[in-house]
């Protein structure tokens, strides 16, 4: 896999280079600042994109901005943000584009976790931050539909938005597969929302309707 990679700590951008050059992938590009990262996309077409949200020259959400950039750009980069605390400002519109993932830096850590994470990101698929789900899926008191939801309901919800297929929610929450089959199916009939063949389609789809409740 072609990366590149957006973080303006030398020290953490060069460690997670050499991260990734380990497991085999290639850093065509590392950028220290939100314009040089929009131009190492732009001349090198990566197949992903890891990019840290709080990046100079602004030190706010520049990273965040240039990541919905090169969405436009490029629907199917595969684009994985990187942030210390949880910044939910810009995740649900672009999770709904597919392709995309919200990690937070100490899941890095986490090595075998992370490039998982990577590879489902740059297939298309969805990989969240249990913090962000959790921030995402907090009820509101007038989320009427999310108040259909059992507890265990939930759950399978937020693991869903994680991109986690029906056999890793039953490993994860010690149930059978077809256990979650009937979770999944009664979330999205509550939810009024379509199942696709696909699991990061089911993800979109959750994550659609979030963006649109009140």
């Amino acid at each position: 896999m072609r990366i590149v990679i957006g973080e303006d700590s030398a020290l953490f951008r060069e460690g997670l280079a050499r991260l990734l050059v380990d497991a085999g992938h290639e850093v065509v590009a590392k950028a220290g600042d939100a314009d040089a990262l929009e131009a190492a996309v732009h001349e090198t077409r990566p197949d992903a994109a890891i990019i840290d949200i709080r990046m100079p020259p602004e030190h706010t959400d520049d990273g965040a901005r240039v990541a919905r950039r090169l969405r436009s750009a490029y629907p199917r980069l595969g684009i994985l943000v990187l942030s210390q605390h949880v910044e939910t400002r810009h995740s649900v519109d672009l999770v709904a584009t597919g392709g995309f993932g919200y990690l937070l830096k100490d899941r890095v850590l986490d090595v075998q976790d992370f490039l998982a994470a990577l590879a489902r990101v740059a297939a298309g698929g969805t990989a969240l931050d249990p913090e962000v789900v959790g921030r995402l899926l907090r009820p509101r008191p007038d989320d009427g539909a999310m108040a259909l939801l059992t507890p265990r309901e939930r759950e399978v919800l937020a693991l869903m938005a994680e991109g986690r297929t029906n056999l890793g929610i039953a490993q994860r929450l010690y149930l059978s597969e077809r256990t979650v089959e009937t979770h999944v199916a009664s979330v999205l009939a509550k939810l009024d929302l379509s199942s696709g063949e696909k699991d990061h389609r089911r993800v979109l789809a959750v994550v659609a309707y979030l963006r649109a409740a009140p």
